[in-house]
């Protein structure tokens, strides 16, 4: 099968927010196989790329449509609302603007979807997610500026900070118009979606499915995962989720999620980062002190009913640290976290939250 291209990236991160997490399905996918006892479901397979990294979709459907075309301009949709790649952006209009920008509240309804889904996580995690990190991002050399850094300036990172914070950002309903309006304090205070909009982009195409009368379906945008229904009537859709260590294999599975009628996400500090004089930095930017935050939680893979709550608490998991995700996680209904940390000895650790051993397959 031919792949569809999409040649639209919303960040670097995206392909940073390493693929934890992955649907043991993909390891067959696409093989020229079917599968036994399908008798009457039809399983429709195909994937491409898009937000800078793959997807991948399977769905079981008797009338053997394929949607791929529809889905690959629902995603071109998405990412002319939230790239921060491309200039004429909704995201990128706020970025450029000093003050703002008003929206179509119809139109480009995928970035204000996304934004009140942030701004809602954002004081959730008591700021450990913010869509605000980038000029950070950039600075340590982990968004689409090159990296230049040779020596961390502490002034540099204090002045940036002061851009940084999503409560600097608010949205006001226009009287009598369809219309938004998005203020921010400063003139430099920029957003950047790309530690949720995957997981949005999961909802959206687990949405058009739905009203197509798709019942059973698995949907992975680069690790970024929602199942609904049975991959076979005898079977539950699987995912893994990946040991984290330094030049790991994909195929080597820490973990197996039985995942139903739920969305999975993960992110992690192991496969994004560099060493400068001895030391490493990861990817993970912490926006309350402006430096790459390094803590003994390795990995965060989030249970949640849709894959942007999951994409974005999975990353303030990531900032937050192993104790305060645990309270975190704990303290949200409908929210499983299954974590993987290192002790002081350097052996691997898990942490499951509760309700985590309904989806854990037992080893």
């Amino acid at each position: 099968m031919k792949q569809n291209t999409l040649n639209f990236s919303l960040n670097k991160l995206t392909l940073i927010k390493s693929r934890i997490i992955f649907s043991l399905l993909l390891l067959s996918l696409f093989a020229c196989k079917t599968e036994p006892n399908s008798s009457s479901i039809s399983s429709t397979k195909f994937r491409g790329e898009t937000m800078g990294t793959y997807y991948a979709i399977a769905y079981n459907d008797k009338q053997q449509l394929n949607y791929q075309a529809e889905i690959d301009l629902l995603l071109e949709e998405i990412n002319k609302q939230l790239s921060t790649y491309i200039p004429s952006s909704t995201i990128s209009k706020f970025n450029s603007q000093e003050e703002g920008v008003n929206i179509s509240s119809t139109s480009e309804q995928h970035f204000k979807a996304v934004f009140n889904m942030a701004k809602e996580i954002f004081l959730q995690t008591e700021g450990a997610f913010d869509p605000t990190v980038m000029p950070l991002v950039n600075y340590w050399g982990f968004g689409y500026a090159e990296r230049n850094l040779k020596v961390k300036d502490n002034n540099a990172i204090d002045s940036l900070l002061q851009f940084v914070g999503f409560d600097k950002v608010e949205s006001f309903e226009m009287n009598d118009s369809e219309e938004i309006q998005y203020q921010k304090d400063h003139p430099k205070t920029q957003l950047d979606f790309s530690a949720i909009a995957k997981g949005y982009g999961v909802d959206q195409i687990g949405k058009f499915l739905e009203k197509k009368g798709i019942k059973d379906y698995l949907i992975d945008i680069g690790g970024e995962i929602r199942a609904r229904g049975k991959s076979r009537p005898d079977k539950e859709w699987t995912v893994g989720i990946n040991t984290p260590k330094e030049g790991g294999k994909m195929d080597d599975i820490h973990a197996v999620i039985l995942l139903k009628d739920r969305s999975i996400a993960s992110s992690g500090n192991y496969r994004n980062f560099y060493e400068q004089d001895g030391i490493k930095y990861a990817h993970t930017i912490n926006p309350k002190t402006g430096f790459s935050e390094l803590n003994q939680l390795l990995s965060a893979s989030i249970i949640a009913g849709t894959c942007m709550e999951a994409d974005a608490f999975a990353t303030a998991c990531m900032v937050a640290g192993l104790e305060k995700s645990i309270a975190m996680i704990e303290a949200r209904k409908g929210l499983e976290a299954y974590f993987i940390y290192g002790d002081e000895h350097g052996n691997l650790k898990t942490h499951a939250t509760k309700g985590m051993s309904d989806y854990l397959v037992a080893e």
